[in-house]
C-alpha cells in the first residue's frame, strides 16, 4: 500500500561535507503511443512537470535525501509524494550545485530519469501541486531551474543516442 502522507522535517536530512543539503530528483517521462521515434525523441516523448508548492513555474520532482533511505528510494519517494507517479529509475543523469531560492545556501542536486509505469489518481501533495505532461520544448521553456534544464538535455541526448543505436541495429521502436 502507498502512503498518502509526505515526509516532513529535516531531522534525517543528508548534507554535503561543505554543509549543503543533498537533494535528489527525477525527470518522469513516457513515450507517446501515436508518435514513433522516427519523429525524433523530442516529438515521441513527454515529461511530467509539477508546480512548486508556492505555485510559481514548473519543475521536476525533487527533495531531500534522508539518512534512512537509499538514493533510489529517495527518488521514488519524491516522485510519488510530489507528482503521484511510479516507475523505473534509470541511470544517473548528473550532479549539480545550485543556490537555494528560499535559503542563503548552496545545495547539491542529483537527478535521474524515471520511466513512468503508473500514474496515481491520489497522491500526498495533490492539494498543493499541479502536475502536467508536456513536450520537451514546453519543459525547457517553462522550467525555472537551469540545472534541471541541463538534466533534461542530458536525458534527451541519451535517449536520442539509444534510439539511433537501436535503429542502426534494426531493433527500432515499432508503432
Amino acid at each position: 500500500m502507498v502512503s498518502l502522507v509526505s515526509r516532513q522535517g529535516r531531522q534525517l536530512q543528508r548534507y554535503t561535507s561543505a554543509g549543503g543539503r543533498l537533494v535528489v530528483g527525477c525527470i518522469p517521462y513516457k513515450f507517446k503511443i501515436d508518435k514513433p521515434c522516427k519523429d525524433g525523441i523530442d516529438q515521441a516523448m513527454e515529461v511530467l512537470v509539477i508546480s512548486s508548492q508556492k505555485g510559481h513555474g514548473m519543475m521536476f520532482p525533487k527533495g531531500g535525501w534522508e539518512l534512512d533511505e537509499t538514493i533510489k528510494e529517495a527518488v521514488s519517494r519524491e516522485a510519488l509524494e510530489e507528482a503521484g507517479v511510479q516507475g523505473n529509475i534509470e541511470d544517473f543523469l548528473g550532479k549539480w550545485r545550485y543556490k537555494s531560492r528560499s535559503h542563503d545556501a548552496f545545495y547539491e542536486g542529483i537527478m535521474f530519469p524515471l520511466n513512468v509505469t503508473e500514474e496515481l489518481i491520489h497522491w500526498p501533495e495533490m492539494d498543493v501541486r499541479k502536475r502536467r505532461w508536456v513536450t520537451i520544448a514546453e519543459a525547457r521553456e517553462g522550467c525555472q531551474h537551469p540545472w534541471m534544464k541541463e538534466a533534461l538535455d542530458r536525458l534527451v541526448t541519451r535517449l536520442s543516442n539509444l534510439s539511433r543505436q537501436e535503429t542502426t541495429m534494426g531493433i527500432g521502436y515499432v508503432s
